[in-house]
């Protein structure tokens, strides 16, 4: 018996969303590796609509290839980076075994072409292209830049323990900090230069800070350096959250 794939994570946790909401529409959304054959007709076949990143190649590239000559025409009487969105419909050679449709992003950049390419369920009659890359498909990259800051920058990716209970622990640990990182961001430092920076940017420079920590027996005093370049973040970030916790 072969292990189980995508194909059968998806059946499955379609399945337990479907026994709870039979009538709820889904959408999965993956990038290109995840762009095959078995699961796109599965999706297809139950039901579910898909919008998938798919790996760029010469024919793909070749298929839009009068667009981008047009892009970098337009780029340089602009100076700038231009794009346009081609909707077709596309198939592999041998690996897909049905046509499906294609929505490739013609852009060209400083650099030079910048081609990108998803796949997806979804009929242009009811999602034009350019919308269903920006819209649908472009907030699925900002969801994985939250992973990899949880991963990267609260350090997830330490699970080295020899226990798998341990490792579950860290990773819970490394999620509820997270969490609370995020709330700080979104409410303590909404209005301050740190209100689009990243987990790694706070805890360098507002949480990775010497000072003096003075206890007694009615108060903890926590004193910093007057020099500190952030003070005017630490109080707005104090009054921010002071305000929230007494609603």
């Amino acid at each position: 018996m072969r292990p189980p794939g995508a194909t059968d994570e998806v059946a499955r946790i379609v399945g337990q969303i479907r026994a709870r909401w039979p009538r709820v529409k889904i959408l999965l959304r993956a990038d290109s590796g995840f762009a095959r054959d078995e699961l796109m007709t599965w999706c297809e076949a139950n039901g579910v609509d898909y919008v998938f990143g798919l790996a760029r190649n010469e024919r793909l590239v070749g298929a839009i290839a009068p667009d981008l000559a047009v892009m970098a025409l337009e780029s340089l009487a602009r100076g700038g980076p231009v794009r346009r969105f081609v909707d077709f419909a596309w198939r592999t050679l041998d690996s897909w075994s049905r046509e499906r449709r294609v929505v490739a992003k013609a852009e060209h950049l400083a650099k030079g072409p910048n081609p990108r390419f998803i796949v997806t369920s979804l009929p242009a009659s009811t999602i034009e292209a350019r919308t269903l890359y920006e819209d649908v498909d472009c907030p699925r990259g900002e969801v994985e830049n939250r992973i990899k800051e949880q991963h990267l920058d609260l350090f997830a990716d330490r699970t080295s323990a020899a226990t798998m209970r341990a490792n579950q622990l860290r990773l819970w640990l490394a999620s509820f900090a997270y969490v609370l990182l995020e709330a700080l961001r979104r409410i303590g430092l909404r209005h301050t230069q740190f209100a689009s920076a990243t987990c790694g940017t706070i805890r360098l420079k507002l949480l990775k800070i010497g000072a003096q920590v003075r206890k007694s027996v009615r108060r903890i005093k926590i004193a910093m350096a007057s020099a500190c370049p952030y003070q005017a973040e630490y109080h707005l970030a104090y009054l921010y959250l002071r305000r929230t916790a007494a609603f």
